[in-house]
């Protein structure tokens, strides 16, 4: 008997094998004896969830059929069953579980991976073993070896487990619930598809919704103002008059007290020149979000792909861990940091004189609970193979670091006071005195260089009424959405509803927000355009139907999830969490018939049958058939689940590529594939688990 360490996925378990010696067998590394492990041990892993709840089918048979009748969906007790496609790595995981003397779970630092092996073990039947967490933010073999020397008990690691096992099971019965009932009650309306609830997409769909409506709602308004074009002799300048009005006769009525004629050369004086030097901290450190925010900005990367990357880093024992939502590091943090700060300038090719004294602004073990910022580890790399996006994130994370060891940017801020007449306009500018940590972020500065005039220097003028028009607020970004799912309670007028969602910082979690997005995008409720976010028509007809429910309501998830980390502090229960969702999903069900009656909804067009009647590789029952923006199998309302998307990688999929996949399993080498960094690429496709994948 050998201790046995749980790893998430083989990737971890390869980095945690290079901290040892080991031998590779089928499913696992055999660890040989080490100072740690003085009899030796064996290194597993999971390949994400090998452990799901299972299907309401699978409960019973009258849950096979999407009907009224049949709901609500209440197991009396939940089921948990091996994931499709991995049993054979469950059983090698489950074969040493049992044998094992001592449990590590080396999963996930966070909830998630709490859940994946407790899942398997609960699962798996092995009972009264040791178990122990491997608790690092990093995968660097020093890091490693270090963890391991220091393992943690699991008494924290059960509270998590339990938050995480509370959440899944909550979000499952209100997905199954209120999906079902949406999509019944709205096919009586005539709309013919399936919707997809869920206990925070629909709310973040719901945001999304409001900034459509406000956009839509807008009515532009003309404005006037008074802009001056001043003269020195040598160099010219504009400024404003403090006048903004919506009539225009009121605009000219001004000129006219002021006795000045538009365009016209009128003497005017300098009567005031204000110099005010400004210092600009650097930016604080990365969490996830605000490095999914910076990337989406700089270079339209998804959240998405953002944290793909972000993990990939990771697991090249580049980068720290990335899931959190933190912006602080501890001084032992620092003091490597410190060390290899010259190095890292090396790589980012920013030479300055280094601050190594720590600033509470990064520097602060208070306000680093389960995980720091994301910061580069000791590993610099060196012909590292870094895909395009890799590589840019981890430039921002190294520059965002360095930015720590620099100084203040400084700049001079110049406002100019001229006199026309006795109407004053006001002209600002600033001026770069010191670029400081600017220096790590090359960019254009924007170019508002000011003359350099006197107090009571005459200047000429020349006068004009302009005209704006207000404008409509924007469609937001993916980054951007991504930072209003997290500041959300800034929209919401109740203060108490406001401060709790500040206290549970929003919608969703730092690790599963750029997931929702996703499920979104899938669920054909959002569609992504040059980086704006868009609402579809069948998001459009679910927000709807939702409107004036606590399924639109940001405010109500956020109590949900102050409950589920109450769970995850030890201090509340999650049977008393899942009989409030059970009544809320009995009110769901009693309420919204009579809430939809009155509602009327557009059409989505009908769905149309593919090219050939393509048997679903699923049941092997229905038909894949084209919907508006995915191809899915006609026996949904029975319980297949099969879909497909139109799109992959920017590519519309034909009915042609879709039968070819599910009557062969891969097609031939296809063009017009588009990267997440743009470039244009060929690749064979292939069906592997139903779904598609690439196959190079």
């Amino acid at each position: 008997m050998k201790p046995v360490i749980v790893a998430e996925k083989p990737s971890q378990a390869k980095a945690y094998a290079d901290a040892f010696k080991t031998k590779k067998q089928k499913g696992f590394y055999e660890i040989l004896p080490d100072p740690l492990f003085p009899q030796g041990a064996f290194l597993t892993w999971a390949i994400g969830h090998l452990v799901e709840l299972r299907e309401p089918k699978e409960y019973d048979s009258k849950w096979t059929r999407w009907t009224l009748a049949s709901l609500p969906i209440l197991p009396d007790t939940f089921e948990y069953k091996v994931a499709k496609g991995k049993y054979e790595q469950y059983s090698i995981v489950r074969k040493l579980m049992k044998e094992a003397s001592l449990l590590i779970n080396a999963c996930d630092i966070d909830r998630e991976g709490s859940n994946i092996f407790y899942s398997i073990l609960t699962l798996s039947g092995v009972r009264n073993k040791p178990v122990k967490r491997l608790w690092i933010n990093s995968l660097e073999t020093t890091e490693v070896r270090k963890g391991f020397a220091n393992l943690h008990s699991n008494d924290r690691d059960l509270h998590l487990y339990a938050e995480a096992r509370t959440r899944q099971k909550s979000d499952w019965l209100v997905g199954m619930n209120a999906s079902r009932i949406y999509t019944i009650l709205l096919k009586k309306k005539g709309v013919s598809t399936v919707f997809s609830i869920g206990r925070v997409q629909s709310p973040t769909l719901f945001l999304i919704y409001q900034r459509a409506i406000e956009i839509e709602n807008f009515k532009p308004e003309p404005f006037f103002e008074i802009e001056g074009l001043f003269d020195t002799g040598k160099e010219t300048y504009k400024g404003k008059a403090k006048v903004k009005e919506k009539d225009l006769p009121l605009v000219a009525t001004v000129l006219s007290d002021h006795a000045i004629t538009e365009n016209t050369k009128t003497p005017a004086k300098v009567v005031d020149v204000q110099e005010k030097e400004k210092r600009l901290a650097p930016p604080q450190l990365h969490s996830l979000s605000s490095l999914q925010l910076a990337a989406n900005k700089k270079w339209k990367a998804s959240p998405s792909a953002v944290l793909k990357a972000a993990q990939n880093l990771y697991e090249k024992k580049l980068i720290t861990y990335p899931r959190t939502d933190t912006r602080h590091i501890t001084p032992s943090e620092f003091q490597y940091l410190k060390e290899i700060a010259p190095e890292l300038q090396t790589y980012t090719g920013c030479s300055f004189p280094l601050n190594t004294s720590p600033s509470k602004r990064f520097v602060d073990a208070s306000k680093v609970q389960e995980h720091y910022a994301i910061v580069p580890t000791r590993k610099i790399p060196v012909n590292t193979n870094l895909s395009g996006l890799e590589k840019n994130i981890y430039e921002e994370v190294a520059r965002t670091t360095l930015g720590m060891f620099h100084s203040a940017y400084i700049y001079k801020e110049t406002t100019i006071t001229t006199s026309v007449n006795d109407l004053l306009f006001y002209t600002k500018g600033t001026v770069p005195l010191d670029l400081g940590w600017k220096q790590l972020f090359p960019q254009k500065e924007k170019e508002d260089w000011l003359p350099a005039v006197q107090t009571a220097q005459p200047v000429e003028a020349s006068v004009a009424i302009i005209e704006g028009v207000t404008k409509p607020p924007k469609l937001y970004t993916e980054g951007q959405l991504i930072q209003v799912m997290k500041t959300c309670g800034k929209f919401v007028e109740d203060e108490d509803d406001a401060a709790l969602l500040k206290e549970v910082e929003g919608l969703g979690t730092e690790a599963t927000r750029s997931g929702i997005i996703e499920t979104l995008k899938k669920q054909a409720y959002i569609e992504v355009t040059k980086n704006e976010v868009q609402i579809t028509e069948k998001g459009r007809i679910l927000c709807q139907s939702v409107e004036g429910t606590l399924l639109a309501s940001p405010a109500m998830t956020a109590k949900w999830e102050s409950y589920l980390q109450k769970i995850g502090r030890g201090e509340a229960s999650e049977l008393q969490f899942l009989s409030q969702i059970e009544s809320f999903i009995k009110q769901t069900l009693e309420t919204v018939p009579s809430h939809l009656e009155s509602k009327q909804f557009a059409t989505l067009p009908e769905e149309e049958a593919a090219s050939q009647a393509i048997v679903c590789p699923a049941c092997k029952q229905g038909k894949i058939v084209l919907k508006k923006s995915f191809y899915g199998c006609s026996r949904y309302k029975e319980g297949c689940t099969q879909t497909f998307p139109l799109r992959v990688a920017s590519k519309k999929l034909s009915p042609a590529v879709i039968e070819t996949l599910c009557t062969k399993g891969r097609t031939g080498k296809l063009k017009g594939f588009t990267s997440k960094q743009g470039k244009s690429f060929s690749a064979y496709l292939k069906l592997l688990d139903g779904k598609i994948t690439f196959d190079f």
